[in-house]
């Protein structure tokens, strides 16, 4: 009787083993992992923040006065369309969103365009581009060659990626913007503020 039960459980166990090994060493192999240090790659949590600030200060120096106002207060940049068609039309330029083409007149969305630009040569982390960066590859290749880019980038109409909501309120945001820094150039044409 003892040597029949002493069977049972070495079969159980045996049965066992083989339906929990491969959960016992997806564990094991993930703590491991978790635990491992990767050779030569120093975590530098500022890292990240000094790349931004260096990215803001090259787009800050790239493109012109009003542009750079414009992000550093609302956090994106109008370029203006150059087609020929007698249509005025404008981007928006968020960082890693997609490029919004509108109407300036009237504010209606035509279309949203996606485009990426990654870093390739970034040994760490993400490749993903400071949004400063992002928003300068976007700005170049905009004012370099639209027709290249527009062509280039997957179209999509108003909505599939960035909240048509929040586009509106964006362009309301800039004329308010716009208001105030034409008030503010007459008042200080007409001596009431210093240059």
């Amino acid at each position: 009787m003892l040597l029949a039960l002493s069977a049972t459980a070495i079969v159980i166990v045996v049965l066992l083993w083989e339906v929990m090994a491969p959960t016992v060493a997806e564990w094991w192999e993930r703590h491991r992992a978790r635990r491992a240090v990767v050779p030569g790659f120093d975590h530098d949590p500022g890292r990240e923040r000094r790349a931004e600030q260096r990215a803001r200060q090259l787009l800050k120096s790239c493109v012109n006065e009003e542009e750079w106002a414009m992000y550093r207060d609302l956090g994106f940049i109008r370029v203006w369309g150059r087609g020929g068609e007698g249509v005025e039309y404008a981007y928006l330029i968020y960082p890693h969103k997609p490029i919004i083409a509108y109407l300036p007149q009237t504010g209606v969305l035509l279309n949203e365009y996606c485009v990426e630009f990654l870093d390739e040569e970034r040994p760490y982390g993400s490749r993903r581009l400071p949004d400063s960066d992002d928003v300068l590859a976007k700005w170049m290749a905009l004012t370099g060659d639209e027709r290249r880019l527009i062509d280039s980038a997957n179209m999509h109409l108003p909505g599939r990626q960035v909240d048509p909501k929040m586009v509106r309120r964006d362009l309301w945001r800039l004329s308010q913007w716009e208001r105030r820094r034409i008030a503010g150039d007459r008042r200080r044409d007409a001596g009431q503020l210093p240059a």
